[in-house]
């Protein structure tokens, strides 16, 4: 699905991809919507839990 990212994605790259803003994009991370873990202070996404995030959301 994202062939052009690499297995674990940044914040940035989150915002890229949904179209959304930063606001948006820690709300889904720290509610849990979208699977992250942190490295320090840095959120860091596997591509997997946002092909995952996605795909939930298109089947509803």
């Amino acid at each position: 699905m994202f062939d052009d990212y690499e297995d674990i994605l940044t914040v940035s790259q989150i915002m890229e991809i949904l179209y959304i803003g930063k606001n948006t994009a820690y709300r889904l991370l720290n509610s849990g919507q979208i699977k992250s873990f942190k490295i320090g202070k840095v959120h860091k996404v596997p591509r997997r839990a946002l092909e995952r995030y996605i795909l939930d959301k298109c089947n509803k």
